[in-house]
């Protein structure tokens, strides 16, 4: 083939393996995120500090008890807003739940 031409096969290769690279990307973000909120704490290191998380143990329960506790949790911080902690911290916390309901969801 001469310099410069490139194979419409080459191309439909190439196409074929950037899909691949990018869709074990995707999978390899996707799994990291999917851990993320247990990585992190609002507020503090009471929990990080500690060997087992209550989440850790939350983790285990049954889907339908997982999806209650991460509601319950982001309820209370929104319901609580303004009367403990800063009212931007409380509304951290309970985004975080909800980002903790949201894994539990996409399993």
């Amino acid at each position: 083939m001469p310099d410069g031409f490139i194979n419409v096969l080459d191309v439909h290769n190439m196409h074929k393996t950037l899909k691949d690279i990018i869709n074990e990307n995707f999978e390899e973000q996707r799994r990291v995120l999917t851990y993320e909120a247990n990585q992190k704490q609002v507020g503090g290191t009471h929990y990080k500090d500690m060997k087992l998380e209550p989440w850790d143990i939350a983790d285990t329960w049954p889907i339908e008890q997982q999806i209650g506790v991460y509601r319950h949790g982001a309820l209370k911080y929104i319901m609580r807003m303004g009367s403990k902690d800063d009212s931007l911290q409380e509304i951290d916390k309970a985004i975080h739940y909800l980002e903790k309901l949201k894994e539990v969801l996409s399993k």
